[in-house]
């Protein structure tokens, strides 16, 4: 086995070294002495394995595989140990195919319900898309499979893709769109991270050294290899200069000649591509395989696991006077082109050549009659199928209406227009409600739907992009041999018009301005008080959850949190258990609360569970742009425990002492108020060392004028009477 240091790249030629710095073949590193290419692939929800010996790059010719549910579906589930299971699978499949890299998963942030790929993201909160991509990426590598998280960073929006400018101030790209990266960095150390096409604040991201070195590397410690989406390097150069590593799916001759000229005109130090060597080779020779034929593995226990996935993510929106579960003996209806060709999985390069679908019209109990009511390929209704739909609505006991955007709508590469369903949907299922009031609606979609129909149907349940099991799946909670137990991993608005990016998402065509800052997804309609259609975390059972006897305790470097879900309905469930911070100490804006842990936890009928999680002081921070750092501050904080973010049933303050005075440093500008207030000793034993207590005390007692002298800078004291030498002797006695 060769041994990879620097001494061996060193002894490499200079064509062989630019050679590795791109990609061959579109989905291979380069050939060279000693080490054989390594093949990639696309999958995030399953492999998209192109078949080597075809010319075409066509989804068509990808390899057979499992088709699991989409990220979108399964950030509902909540559920570390579902995820890192999907990844474990993954794994499998990736070895059995010889592939050493699987590109996924994404992990951007849902900032807009118009952003066309956001049925390959988890989630608008970034805890829950770090946590469940965490999982994730330690279940691919321990099969000895390496990944690639995707898209460094604020890849929000699909037009204008490779020039566009993500503009966000330094708070938000913190708080909001980086910290799951670094979660996964740090926690599950991911072979690769693919830099995104997009600029960030004027700065392509393959050529970002404050992102893809600064940060990435110099801040987090990530010590594997950056790649960049297929397409994004438009300097190759610049980018091996600034961090990359690795130009997919490279240019042929072209990009090895410009590297190798740059080298010999002194434009790009040799250590420079030299340290990219090192990393990729390193990659190789911990990831990479020989690429043989397929060899094969279970595909049914894959499907099988497909769909227990897509059974625990699976939300039930609504459910008025117990429509669902179906109950034996009832006549139902099946209306709805999608139950016949189902939206199962995204447009574009997560695209499976799937192994087995089976369709919700396929899966249907027997004797369920069935209606395609309208087209996925026609706007207007056609009259005549949408009568004989009518006629069997009106024979049954239950309608289950099929709903749902076409793969046209969503897809990589384009943003959507709209979140309101196809006006045919809509048409046919306002007059299917008149017709037989008994309708359940099953939404097949990559992301946010528009309702105005929710309240006049009884029940609503929300599949998302199911996978390949996504008949069987949508029956097993149709009929309740599944109890639901998805929340939502994002918010859906009443309106588009309700979102935080509404009128300036994608219509600037060069620049995407972020001016929402960090109030995304609930954190913004937290803040505003609007109403929403379902909020964060909702999700309904067959079953009902109590909670009781939360406490809080403070150890020397976190918090505890501990309560007690019970299970007081008649049948076994799952219920995720969420908390959220609200902080009241720190002295910027904040949103009212945000999600810091969960757990999902199994209860038999009457069990009860008592929940028991760790918040790191982390959980308690904001980021400090000015300072560049992470602060938790002293003061009052309320832990919030609910079954979502507008459903909060426990809920306990405390103070936060294990962090740093809010007030910070005093200075002239302090004011007095805060001043009088600060309990630091050292503050304390200067105010009165000085005198400077004795001067102020009645400022503060005194009733009439408190507020205005609490509102003083120290620095307003002489004008207000106070002899300058005893300010001063305040100030040194600080220093």
């Amino acid at each position: 086995m060769v041994e990879v240091n620097l001494d061996f790249v060193e002894g490499l030629t200079l064509k062989e070294r630019a050679d590795l710095v791109s990609g061959k073949d579109f989905w291979f590193t380069a050939k060279v002495p000693g080490f054989d290419p390594m093949m990639m692939s696309d999958g995030p929800s399953g492999l998209r394995k192109q078949d080597v010996d075809s010319d075409t790059n066509d989804v068509n010719q990808s390899v057979k595989a499992v088709c699991f549910p989409s990220s979108a579906l399964t950030a509902s589930s909540f559920d570390d140990q579902m995820l890192y299971q999907l990844g474990h699978h993954l794994g499998i499949a990736a070895n059995a195919e010889h592939l050493g890299l699987l590109l996924g998963p994404g992990v951007n942030i849902k900032r807009s319900p118009l952003a066309g790929r956001n049925f390959e993201y988890f989630s608008e909160d970034p805890l829950l898309a770090g946590r469940m991509a965490t999982a994730y990426v330690k279940g691919v590598q321990e099969q000895g499979v390496g990944v690639s998280v995707k898209h460094f960073a604020t890849n929000n929006r699909e037009n204008q893709r490779f020039t566009s400018s993500s503009n966000v101030d330094e708070r938000s790209l913190r708080e909001i769109y980086l910290s799951q990266f670094e979660r996964i960095v740090k926690e599950a150390h991911p072979a690769t991270i693919m830099c995104s096409y997009n600029r960030l604040n004027g700065t392509l991201n393959s050529q970002n050294q404050r992102l893809l070195t600064d940060i990435l590397r110099n801040e987090w410690g990530f010590d594997g290899f950056v790649m960049s989406d297929w397409g994004a390097v438009a300097d190759h150069v610049a980018a091996i200069k600034a961090g990359l590593d690795l130009e997919m799916p490279g240019k042929g001759p072209q990009s090895t000649d410009e590297i190798v000229q740059a080298v010999k005109e002194g434009r790009l130090q040799e250590s420079t591509l030299n340290r990219s060597v090192l990393r990729i080779l390193r990659s190789v020779k911990k990831w990479g395989k020989k690429v043989n034929k397929s060899e094969p593995y279970d595909k049914d226990e894959q499907h099988d696991f497909a769909r227990q996935m897509a059974d625990d993510s699976i939300v039930l929106l609504k459910n008025e006077d117990q429509l669902l579960p179906l109950q034996k003996g009832q006549s139902v209806a099946m209306i709805g082109q999608l139950a016949e060709k189902p939206r199962f999985e995204g447009g574009g390069s997560s695209h499976v050549n799937a192994y087995h679908v089976v369709t919700p019209l396929a899966a249907a109990p027997t004797g369920t009659k069935y209606a395609a009511g309208y087209s996925l390929t026609k706007e207007e209704l056609d009259q005549k199928e949408a009568a004989k739909a009518l006629q069997i609505a009106k024979q049954a006991d239950r309608v289950v209406y099929f709903a749902g955007f076409p793969e046209s709508m969503e897809t990589e590469g384009v943003d959507k227009t709209t979140i309101s369903l196809p006006a045919a949907q809509n048409a046919l299922l306002k007059q299917v409600v008149k017709v037989n009031p008994h309708v359940i609606v099953v939404l097949e979609n990559g992301s946010v739907v528009e309702m105005p129909w929710a309240e006049e149907v009884p029940a609503i349940v929300e599949t998302y992009l199911a996978g390949e099991a996504v008949g069987e799946s949508t029956w097993d909670v149709l009929t309740g041999k599944v109890n639901p137990s998805g929340k939502l991993s994002e918010s859906f608005p009443i309106r588009l018009q309700d979102n935080p990016t509404y009128g300036t998402f994608g219509v600037d065509h060069d620049n995407e301005d972020y001016r929402e800052g960090i109030f995304v997804g609930y954190r913004y309609y937290d803040l505003h008080q609007i109403p929403v259609r379902f909020p964060f975390g909702h999700g309904l059972s067959y079953t009902n959850f109590t909670y009781s006897n939360l406490n809080v305790t403070e150890n020397s470097d976190d918090v505890t949190v501990q309560f007690e879900v019970q299970n007081t309905g008649e049948i076994a469930g799952k219920e995720v258990a969420q908390v959220y911070v609200a902080n009241h100490a720190s002295r910027v804006v904040m949103p009212p609360k945000e999600l810091r842990d969960f757990a999902k936890v199994n209860l038999k009928p009457g069990q009860s569970e008592e929940v028991k999680l760790t918040l790191p002081r982390r959980a308690f921070a904001y980021y400090n742009a000015q300072q560049e750092q992470w602060e938790a501050d002293n003061g009052r904080y309320e832990i919030m425990v609910g079954s979502s973010s507008r459903d909060i049933r426990l809920t306990k303050d405390f103070n936060l002492t294990i962090g740093v005075n809010p007030i910070g440093k005093i200075t002239d500008d302090s004011y007095i108020g805060d001043v009088w207030k600060d309990q630091d000793p050292k503050v304390q034993k200067a105010l009165h060392e000085s005198g400077l207590y004795q001067v102020i005390k009645p400022m503060m007692e005194d009733k009439k004028w408190v507020v205005i002298s609490a509102n003083m800078p120290l620095r307003s004291l002489t004008a207000s009477g106070v002899d300058e030498k005893v300010h001063q002797k305040f100030m040194k006695l600080l220093k």
